[in-house]
């Protein structure tokens, strides 16, 4: 038999996460409640198609199996036919009791170890599925695996019964931790430039992230961009493209004062874009990073470049001068532990756009009575947002367009409230900064990831959030306080005491997406075996409606992180 020789052709789908949807059954009982069973896998399989997406707005491929699985025969067709389609990602819908070592077990048996698994099922009595939900999630647990119930709400009687919403809801958020899980691995992002102005919390963990994300950290030296830019490696034809829609946008709010030079390094930023996005299609790339200070621009011994606000903002939005575009989650000061925390956050949310912010200055409520009464203020001490504080967010960089305004709002509605100042005096080089305060109302988790070379672990320190919209004087005074180049947002975690955020914050910088469940946060963390930190002393431990149920695997193994530890073998 001779060997034989792969086409060049690559299906660009393989490896992407596909979610396979079975049911187990028992040989013993009617055909009604067969057909209900196979209506149930159906039905399923259906509504997750239509709520299901990756962060490039693509669909998430879902298939199913009408072969009831009775026993091990059953079991390995069905896992043979998963494994042909791709499926990664296992969603079982018991109806009836079966047995689990003949069906579920011998199916699992197929795939890797992590390979994601759910248990959906109805808390009905006639022909319990839960029942053999429990029995099998109990046998998965003992032998180390880790695997998620949700015992949900389906009609006992009927032969087309369909999930209530809020079982539907569980199953979704649990469906967007595992295709972030799966999804991201062998992906890669790319980092420019090298540790991140020295600072220690944003080095490139680059063994530990490979080993427990499955993702590849590509590290490029700045050099490159600044030889690109020297030899104008770019489309210059796209390039007046772009600079003509940013000013189409905004052109009586781009501040430049020198016109000739301050034109030029507007084009030379603008430039920057381009080339490192062609250099991150090129390398397939998820995520980016750029260092800047202190070499690129910071440095009066090296030739200036033009600060790279701008082009960090663009990745982080959903559209740019070509229209409507995914979010590439990207990091200023090529702080990795940010990028990490923005792509897996962008992930689990269906492709919603992160906010890279300093954690700058927390505002207390005598700190804020104090600041208005000195500028002669007015102020209602009722206002939420005086009587628990605020943290007001800002950095130079990464601010993705879409956080000016509120989600869901269209291009022009957002570039309708930024403005591009001139960037503060430090870069010597200088160029154009990007500007705006976010709206209030905006909800959804702020978080940062975390290393600890102690455990060999990652953790991610995590709220519910909002922002707050101040009075326009307020705002104007606050943002006067910090960089008022920069853009500012005001956010108010839920639980955390301004006391606890400014003592508890794991770096100087945080970040934030909108319509992130704490649900969806919590399924990807016990995937990825990362720490969950809320040490807020408001917080129960468990937030019934909010918060995923804890699994099985780690009540019988001492708790979240005792069970982690083991899993990691620490």
């Amino acid at each position: 038999m001779n060997a034989k020789l792969l086409s060049r052709e690559v299906n660009k789908g393989t490896g992407a996460p596909v979610i396979g949807v079975f049911a187990p059954c028992d040989p013993r009982i009617d055909q009604a409640s067969r057909e209900r069973s196979i209506n149930i896998v159906k039905s399923a399989a259906q509504k997750l198609a239509s709520k299901i997406k990756q962060p490039d707005g693509k669909a998430v491929e879902i298939v199913y199996s009408d072969i009831l699985i009775d026993a091990e025969s059953q079991a390995d067709q069905v896992a043979r036919q998963f494994k042909e389609a791709g499926v990664n990602i296992l969603v079982c819908v018991p109806d009836t009791w079966s047995f689990p070592q003949l069906t579920t077990l011998s199916l699992m048996a197929h795939f890797p170890k992590d390979t994601p698994i759910n248990f959906t099922t109805g808390n009905s009595a006639p022909r319990p599925g839960v029942v053999y939900t429990h029995a099998t999630a109990g046998a998965i647990a003992q032998f180390g695996k880790l695997t998620h119930i949700n015992v949900g709400k389906w009609p006992d009687t009927g032969q087309s019964p369909e999930m209530d919403d809020q079982t539907l809801g569980n199953l979704v958020d649990w469906c967007y931790a595992a295709i972030t899980f799966i999804g991201l691995r062998g992906r890669r992002v790319v980092v420019f430039g090298h540790d991140s102005m020295g600072m220690e919390t944003a080095l490139a963990h680059v063994l530990e992230t490979r080993n427990q994300f499955g993702l590849e950290i590509t590290r490029l030296d700045m050099k490159l961009l600044s030889d690109m830019l020297q030899k104008e490696s770019y489309d210059k034809e796209e390039l007046k493209k772009l600079r003509l829609w940013l000013e189409g946008h905004a052109k009586d709010r781009i501040e430049l004062p020198e016109l000739e030079k301050d034109s030029e390094l507007l084009d030379k930023s603008l430039a920057l874009y381009l080339i490192v996005r062609d250099l991150m299609v090129e390398l397939d790339a998820v995520g980016g990073g750029f260092m800047s200070q202190l070499e690129w621009g910071s440095d009066s011994r090296a030739i200036q470049q033009p600060v790279a606000d701008i082009m960090e903002s663009l990745f982080n939005s959903t559209f740019d001068h070509n229209g409507p575009k995914p979010v590439i989650p990207f990091a200023t000061e090529a702080d990795v532990q940010a990028l990490l925390t923005q792509l897996f956050m962008t992930w689990l949310s269906g492709g919603n756009p992160p906010l890279f912010m300093d954690f700058r200055k927390v505002w207390e409520k005598d700190d804020l009575i104090e600041f208005t009464k000195e500028q002669n203020l007015p102020v209602s001490k009722e206002d939420d947002w005086i009587e628990k504080g605020f943290v007001d967010g800002v950095n130079s960089g990464s601010a993705s367009f879409d956080w000016a305004a509120l989600p869901g709002s269209d291009e022009d509605t957002i570039m309708s409230k930024i403005s591009f100042p001139k960037a503060v005096d430090y870069f010597y080089y200088l160029g154009n900064s990007v500007h705006y305060i976010s709206p209030g109302g905006i909800e959804g988790i702020a978080a940062r990831l975390a290393y600890s070379s102690l455990s060999g672990m990652f953790s991610m320190v995590w709220d519910e959030a909002k922002t707050v919209e101040l009075p326009h004087d307020i705002a104007q005074a606050i943002r006067q306080t910090a960089n008022p180049t920069w853009p500012h947002t005001f956010v108010v975690p839920k639980y955390a005491s301004m006391t606890e955020y400014k003592q508890y914050a794991p770096s100087n910088h945080f970040h934030m997406t909108w319509g992130l469940k704490p649900a969806r946060l919590q399924f990807w963390m016990d995937f990825t075996n990362v720490l969950s930190i809320t040490p807020w002393q408001a917080r129960p431990a468990f937030v019934e409606g909010t918060d995923r149920p804890v699994p099985l695997l780690h009540l019988i193994n001492g708790g979240e992180v005792n069970t982690k530890r083991l899993k990691l073998g620490r």
